[in-house]
């Protein structure tokens, strides 16, 4: 028989995980913001603040999660890619691996509490689904016009 319980410790864990994710996201775009240039300057940078936006209220939403299961949320950050590479383009395709990570971190969440605490399983599927969008606009912005 299956235990009913989550295992405090192992969700706590990866809540700690996706905290430090989502604050790399904050420092992430927000760098990324500095780096545009060009005719599509203002409309990237806006949507570039729109994500490290997101990135701060999912961080808060993690480390209050956290804090609910009696845990210590982490004052790490995660991984911090920087190619060196500011073109429009290399900007995105980064930020998409980022994303790809994100959705990697919820989905071990997810695995970690379905079926076991209703509370977790919806707030990993919600972020799983905002994650994969964030995932499908950008794929989407990589593409050429017209292909």
């Amino acid at each position: 028989m299956a235990s009913t319980e989550i295992d405090p410790t192992a969700v706590i864990a990866t809540l700690n995980k996706i905290l430090e994710a989502e604050l790399a996201g904050v420092v992430r775009y927000t760098h990324y913001s500095f780096m545009v240039s060009g005719y599509g300057r203002i409309p990237i940078v806006s949507w570039l603040h729109g994500q490290a936006s997101e990135s701060l209220l999912h961080a808060q939403e993690a480390g209050e999660l956290i804090t609910a299961l009696g845990g210590h949320p982490s004052l790490g950050i995660g991984k911090l890619l920087e190619t060196h590479k500011h073109d429009i383009g290399d900007i995105l395709r980064e930020s998409l691996e980022h994303e790809q990570g994100a959705i990697t971190e919820y989905e071990q969440l997810l695995e970690l509490v379905q079926g076991r605490n209703v509370m977790l399983e919806e707030y990993a599927r919600q972020k799983i689904a905002a994650e994969s969008k964030h995932v499908s606009e950008v794929k989407k912005m990589l593409k050429h016009p017209g292909a």
